[in-house]
């Protein structure tokens, strides 16, 4: 969901328009994670599989979004293969592995798990979808290919921080970054500058920081990378450093404004 519209349901300002995000180069973990192409997933037929508390079947539907925990993702169902997926779930228990994929550099092998919330049936076997952002996971093999993609992953999780209040702290300055990249989006679109209000609304730093990376909309790769990071400090560093980048970007952009409009 782009920052626009999470930002509409959670402050009384109207909705800014965010222009893309403007992202310096990333750390060398990030980078390498960017240059290289993403693994393709391969097919491995294996007998008598078994599932346990870390392995698990997963089927998983790739898009050229990002999904994070916590985020919300509307769909329109209407591929048949899909179709089949769907009507499986809604009798099992409504999980699904989405996957980024896009045509130049292929298919990930970190997702989100995504539950759906709600849905609804139409007349010609379409289905509509609101589903929510749950575990992430990393695809270690592929079991089937067809009717659609199953694949055995395990759970990714960040490492526990021993540093809490500084980690608590590097949130609030996100936060603050944020609420700036929305005043200055505001008044170079002709709208009041105001103050946007608690947009951590009381989380902690971890679904934080997945929140923030669900606003990245124009950067799938850079929300790719923040969703395979496995550290909740090194992902708020990171995007304290975009929400930076995007804030000189929006300065300079008010600037030049001022000076036409003087």
């Amino acid at each position: 969901m782009a920052l626009s519209q999470i930002l509409h349901s959670s402050t009384s300002c109207s909705s800014p328009v965010i222009p893309q995000f403007h992202c310096p180069k990333p750390t060398c973990s990030i980078s390498d994670q960017r240059r290289r192409r993403p693994p393709s997933l391969q097919c491995t037929h294996r007998a008598n599989f078994r599932n346990s508390d870390d392995i698990v079947e997963l089927p998983l539907f790739p898009l050229p979004l990002v999904l994070f925990p916590g985020a919300i993702l509307p769909l329109q169902v209407f591929e048949f293969r899909y179709r089949m997926m769907m009507n499986t779930l809604l009798h099992t228990d409504l999980r699904f592995g989405v996957i980024y994929t896009d045509a130049a550099m292929g298919t990930t092998d970190v997702g989100c798990v995504g539950e759906v919330i709600k849905h609804e049936r139409l007349f010609d076997d379409r289905f509509f979808l609101i589903c929510k952002g749950q575990e992430r996971f990393r695809v270690t093999k592929l079991i089937r290919t067809k009717p659609y993609l199953v694949a055995e992953v395990v759970w990714l999780e960040d490492r526990p921080s021993s540093a809490a209040q500084g980690l608590d702290a590097l949130a609030n300055e996100v936060e603050m970054n944020m609420k700036d990249v929305i005043r200055l989006s505001n008044r170079l679109n002709g709208k009041p500058e105001k103050q946007a209000q608690d947009l951590r609304r009381n989380q902690f730093p971890t679904p934080f920081s997945f929140f923030v990376g669900s606003t990245f909309e124009g950067a799938p790769w850079e929300q790719q990378a923040l969703l395979e990071l496995e550290d909740t400090a090194t992902r708020l560093q990171r995007e304290k450093e975009i929400l930076r980048n995007t804030l000189n970007y929006l300065s300079a952009a008010a600037a030049v404004k001022d000076v036409f409009q003087s």
